[in-house]
């Protein structure tokens, strides 16, 4: 059966096979119980945020498909990355520079729509004045 992002949703009632912890426990088998289960497995995956990003271009909501799909790129990244990439974001935390290092730093590690929003973010604050001085 293919995926219908108009018709599976929500993805655990309707689609569960679709659904797996990282570390592989399907849906319909995880139980908090199993000593397989640590926190790390409790997280989203990228290829369930990438099916929740259809969900929602299919809902007609095209932000929100935007910014699940940057945090399928996120999720796979070390959590002190992603909070480098929060702070970086700050207004008047970065120069233009530290912003396209960042951007650059995020392509080479397979994460080109979340580059594409630093890079977008660095104009906007450079045109309203938010860059680090």
């Amino acid at each position: 059966m293919s995926f219908d992002p108009s018709r599976d949703y929500p993805l655990g009632t309707s689609r569960p096979d679709l659904i797996s912890t990282l570390g592989g426990i399907p849906l319909d088998e995880l139980e908090l119980h199993d000593d397989r289960v640590v926190a790390a497995e409790l997280r989203a995956t990228p290829e369930t945020l990438r099916l929740q990003a259809e969900v929602a271009r299919a809902a007609g909501r095209p932000q929100l498909a935007n910014n699940l799909l940057r945090a399928a790129e996120l999720a796979p990244l070390p959590d002190e990355t992603v909070l480098a990439v929060y702070t970086a974001l700050r207004p008047r935390r970065s120069t233009a520079a530290d912003l396209e290092a960042l951007a650059a730093q995020l392509e080479g590690r397979q994460a080109p729509e979340t580059a594409a929003f630093v890079r977008e973010a660095a104009q906007v604050y450079a045109e309203r004045g938010l860059l680090a001085g």
